[in-house]
């Protein structure tokens, strides 16, 4: 069960190692994180730092991890930071942006399969081959309180959120911020229709596999919820909604017409809940959306 102290502890262990992103305010009763000006472009190198810094001399011999790129590259990024060797198993499909982030960063990339299930699978095998430590993308409890430490910056950035959105993929960052603050404001989960894995699984109790048929896949592509994800969103009452993907064309748009803020399919889906309705906020209610990351291929957006 992850919990508050958990995710105090990750921030102590990776203090210094990540940046306190900023928070602007977007309107009356709105705040957007900006965490898309992490190390990497993305959120992912918070829980890379705390897998590895955990588990101490396990990593010597190097680490091993899957992505659909961001964790990868976070991954890579805190791998280097820390001098140990890192392997990155990614989809066929990873856009190209990410695979030369991940070779800059001095990561071994192995392309494998043309969904992340597949590059999942492969890299699994090869950490149990290797002996070396294995990074989740999303579903360990050190991974997951690592992304956690969003959710504390925040809530010392706008102490009187009331209600925060972010994408959900596998959940990492939605199990971290929604138990760092429990008891304290509700998170809720957005997804594209075509990749509902949170959803799902708290329809039907469980999580299930989903398919994965959305414009955000390449940041948004697990076909299943990851297990302390949901154990998170069932505890504290996170909720799920969906939004299409023309929305989240739009949305994408939309923050670099107004606010110059080149972001991925994926990051653009938060909003994209606030301008369909797939959310809407109480009278008084205050909103932080999380803008999670920023690898993307900016060219579609000029014009």
């Amino acid at each position: 069960m992850l919990t508050l102290g958990e995710i105090t502890e990750a921030a102590e262990r990776i203090g210094g190692r990540v940046r306190r992103t900023p928070v602007v305010r977007a309107g009356d009763g709105l705040w957007l994180k900006l965490e898309q000006l992490q190390h990497t472009g993305s959120f992912k190198p918070r829980g890379a730092f705390n897998r590895i810094l955990a588990a101490g001399e396990g990593a010597a011999a190097g680490i091993v991890t899957a992505s659909g790129g961001n964790a990868g590259l976070g991954a890579a990024h805190a791998a280097r930071e820390l001098g140990v060797p890192a392997e990155v198993f990614v989809p066929e499909t990873a856009p190209e942006v990410k695979v030369r982030g991940l070779k800059a960063l001095g990561a071994e990339v192995r392309q494998v399969g043309s969904i992340y299930r597949e590059a999942f699978e492969a890299a699994s095998e090869r950490a149990a081959e290797t002996g070396r430590l294995f990074c989740h993308a999303y579903d360990q409890p050190e991974v997951c309180a690592g992304q956690g430490t969003v959710g504390l910056e925040l809530l010392e950035q706008v102490p009187e959120v009331d209600t925060v959105l972010l994408a959900v993929g596998g959940g990492g960052l939605l199990a971290g911020v929604a138990a760092a603050l429990e008891g304290r404001a509700r998170v809720v989960g957005v997804e594209p229709a075509g990749v509902p894995t949170l959803h799902r699984a708290l329809a039907e109790g469980r999580p299930v596999d989903v398919s994965v048929e959305s414009v955000a896949a390449d940041a948004l592509g697990a076909s299943r919820i990851g297990a302390i994800a949901f154990d998170v969103a069932v505890r504290t009452g996170a909720g799920s909604v969906l939004v299409g993907d023309e929305a989240i064309i739009a949305a994408r748009r939309h923050l670099w017409d107004h606010w110059r803020l080149a972001v991925e399919h994926g990051t653009a889906a938060a909003l994209a809940a606030l301008h369909t309705g797939a959310y809407v906020p109480a009278p008084g209610e205050k909103v932080a959306v999380v803008i999670c990351g920023a690898n993307t291929d900016p060219s579609d957006l000029h014009g």
